[in-house]
């Protein structure tokens, strides 16, 4: 059936267009017409003066709807949290297991690829978020033991099947034939819960590494003669910088140095999301309580462990932190991920082609309705 969405506005590659419909068909975009130029066979979707933007895409969720994916990696357990997520606007998600053994790495990595065959909405990959981390920038991460890097791990860490694979991993534990192999495997190798030196860094970027996980959380800061893994992500102009905005993983400011520093182009808002997120404001996590406040998920000493807060409310605080407008906040929360994921031309952008995935949203900026590939979320 041929959908046309009428009488609102349209963020296109072209600026916020009025005037305009949109025509989807069998989930994805088919055209941008005039107003006045809608077929007469189409159904049609009220806008009611909203604006269309382009759904976000979120590549570091742990959790969401009450269900961690370490605990529950089936394909239900993905459907539950990919619905928990797009009720707040996500329409695609690097669901990410947290540092744990090959074995709960491969379990994992099954139920991604059995729920992108059964189409689940929303899914487009996998985020092995660790074991090859620094021990001294572990954050939340408690794995039995911090193992070494080797041909095992290749082997599992690369045998996804369908969709993206996304690995974080450690500089100062790693080698850069390690990020080699990792990416000569397809694999996109991220820079993240990290000590290394601004060197290590540098010459993991230099072998293939693609980025850095959540910018100034759990990596070696910047210091004015030791620039650390900040500031080689603030540095290099080339990769990829994932970054928490929900106002309290990072500072405002600090938001605002890293969009000074680095522009609107490669800077990925996330939400870090962990089971709260739509669930329950208490969980267990390997073995640890984990409690939320203020949109934070805290472990019983304090630290940090994920976030609270759905990716609309963090597109509103970019606006605010950042004071930019809503296309420049859009790149933030679609187009930069689609493009660091390789899936440009299928999602985060809205153009003939493209998935039909979207958010309507008010002039306030709050969330009225959710579509993936066409299809409305139900709250």
């Amino acid at each position: 059936m041929l959908t046309a969405y009428v009488h609102g506005r349209i963020l296109t590659l072209d600026g916020i267009l009025s005037g305009r419909a949109l025509l989807s068909e069998k989930g994805r975009i088919s055209a941008l017409v005039a107003a006045d130029s809608v077929p007469a066979n189409a159904k049609l979707v009220d806008l009611n003066g909203g604006t269309l933007v382009p759904g976000f895409i979120d590549v570091q969720v742990n959790g969401g709807g009450g269900v961690l994916f370490n605990d529950t990696p089936t394909v239900e357990g993905l459907a539950a949290i990919a619905r928990a997520h797009a009720r707040f606007g996500t329409t695609a998600l690097m669901p990410t297991v947290i540092s744990t053994d090959l074995d709960g790495i491969a379990n994992c990595i099954a139920a991604v690829d059995a729920a992108i065959v059964s189409g689940v909405p929303g899914i487009v990959g996998i985020h092995i978020e660790g074991p090859y981390l620094s021990p001294k920038r572990r954050g939340i991460h408690n794995p039995t033991e911090f193992p070494k890097f080797d041909a095992a791990a290749l082997k599992v860490l690369s045998s996804l099947q369908h969709g993206k694979t996304m690995v974080t991993l450690a500089p100062d534990v790693t080698t850069p034939n390690d990020v080699r192999a990792l990416v000569a495997a397809g694999v996109i190798v991220c820079i993240g819960h990290s000590d290394a030196s601004y060197d290590q860094a540098k010459a993991a970027l230099k072998a293939g590494a693609r980025g850095f996980t959540h910018l100034y959380n759990a990596m070696s800061p910047l210091n004015h003669r030791a620039p650390g893994v900040v500031g080689a992500a603030l540095d290099d102009q080339e990769s990829w910088c994932g970054i928490i905005g929900d106002g309290h993983h990072v500072a405002p400011a600090a938001l605002r140095i890293a969009y000074t520093a680095r522009g609107a182009d490669k800077l990925m808002l996330v939400t870090d999301a962990m089971p709260p997120l739509g669930g329950d404001p208490t969980f267990v996590l390997q073995g640890r309580t984990i409690h939320t406040e203020n949109g934070c998920c805290y472990g019983p000493d304090g630290t940090l462990a994920g976030g609270a807060i759905g990716f609309d409310t963090i597109v509103k605080n970019a606006v605010e932190f950042l004071g930019i407008d809503l296309p420049t906040a859009s790149k933030l929360a679609s187009a930069n991920a689609a493009a660091f994921l390789g899936l440009e031309k299928e999602i985060g952008v809205i153009t003939p082609g493209a998935r039909a995935d979207f958010v309507l949203l008010d002039e306030h900026l709050d969330l009225i309705r959710t579509f993936i590939a066409n299809t409305p979320v139900l709250p």
